[in-house]
């Protein structure tokens, strides 16, 4: 297993205004220090717990993205120094957010997960609840948490067609965002979408952040 030449293909199929996030859930910290030290400094993890355990073993400038499904419970262990939440589907989880961001003092940065997929068990937000979160006086006073831009996973198929349009649909959601709520906001800029398997096509249709995991570390543990 040659991390460093399977990141560097990854590298070379990215546009220069695209960011790799290694996807290091289940890999030992070992893993994480060879893509580190091939200058790699954006790593994800699903599991609360397994973040922050490898976070005190490994170099403190690497950029730690929460890319599962984030259970409020859970927020707690990633809030002291997450830099950012991929998977916010609910007002509830982004006021869990917005406390633990105040017991840390800091902001925390967050994406808002929209379900784009065929398969009902993925997780995410509808356009309709996205915007009735958005305009809730509940969410105008969270004041720590700091909306990024949208992410969304496809479905789990060989249908080509239909990975494209799922990706379609999740850039045109972002459009959308984009200029009724936040026209100029330059931070909300970010459309993360794509893996292993479908990384290519959400370039073509618009990601800025690719999440990339067994075609860097293998195939999961």
């Amino acid at each position: 297993m040659d991390i460093q030449t399977n990141l560097k293909k990854v590298l070379n199929d990215l546009p220069p205004h695209v960011k790799l996030v290694a996807v290091s859930k289940t890999k030992p910290v070992e893993m994480i220090q060879a893509a580190y030290d091939c200058g790699q400094r954006d790593f994800g993890e699903n599991k609360a717990q397994d973040m922050a355990a490898k976070f005190p073993q490994l170099p403190q400038d690497i950029r730690w993205h929460f890319i599962g499904h984030l259970q409020t419970n859970k927020v707690k262990y990633i809030a002291p120094f997450v830099s950012l939440i991929h998977a916010a589907d609910s007002l509830k989880i982004l006021k869990e957010i917005n406390k633990q961001a105040i017991k840390n003092s800091r902001t925390i940065d967050y994406l808002l997960e929209f379900h784009i997929a065929e398969e009902e068990s993925k997780f995410g937000l509808d356009r309709e609840t996205a915007e009735d979160i958005l305009k809730s006086d509940e969410y105008k006073q969270l004041k720590n948490i700091h909306l990024c831009g949208v992410m969304g996973m496809a479905t789990n198929t060989d249908d080509v067609g239909l990975i494209h349009s799922e990706f379609r649909k999740l850039k045109e959601t972002f459009d959308y965002l984009k200029s009724k709520y936040f026209p100029d906001t330059a931070c909300f800029k970010e459309i993360s979408m794509g893996m292993s398997g479908d990384y290519p096509i959400a370039i073509e249709e618009g990601a800025t952040i690719v999440r990339v995991g067994s075609k860097i570390f293998g195939t999961r543990n």
